[in-house]
């Protein structure tokens, strides 16, 4: 039997193989940034039949297990990522909604040491930057 690289990655996480769980960490590979609606059109593209709730569940699962990053940019739905573990940025438009990694600006996660921390152990900052993207200015 061959083992994809998603099916690998599921089990060194000690998850389940599954359709769904493949599916859905595929999706987000290939679509960062997508939306739980967005991920469930492209699951069920691959799968045919895959409920709402399950792309929900797994979704849930895969981010617990440090598989996904969910971001919540202020007045969008949720979104998702496979890039995780580093810490970096995004930067959003206001016209179309378009996300984009960035990341840090002065090397390696240099803002997990905020000027003060009032004792607080800092494990992620949140940092979005808002913008009007190139195709929207020439809108």
């Amino acid at each position: 039997m061959h083992q994809t690289d998603t099916e690998a990655v599921l089990r060194e996480a000690s998850l389940r193989v599954t359709g769904p769980r493949v599916a859905v960490l595929e999706a987000v590979g290939s679509h960062p940034h997508s939306d739980a609606a967005t991920v469930l059109r492209l699951a069920r593209a691959r799968l045919g039949a895959v409920s709402t709730q399950a792309v929900y569940d797994v979704l849930k699962a895969l981010t617990e297990a440090g598989l996904l990053r969910r971001i919540e940019p202020e007045g969008s739905p949720a979104r998702y990522e496979r890039r995780v573990g580093d810490n970096h940025h995004h930067v959003i438009c206001r016209g179309c909604g378009a996300i984009s990694d960035v990341d840090c600006a002065t090397g390696e996660a240099p803002c997990l040491e905020g000027s003060d921390d009032h004792g607080f152990a800092i494990d992620e900052v949140e940092v979005t930057y808002w913008g009007v993207c190139p195709a929207c200015q020439e809108a």
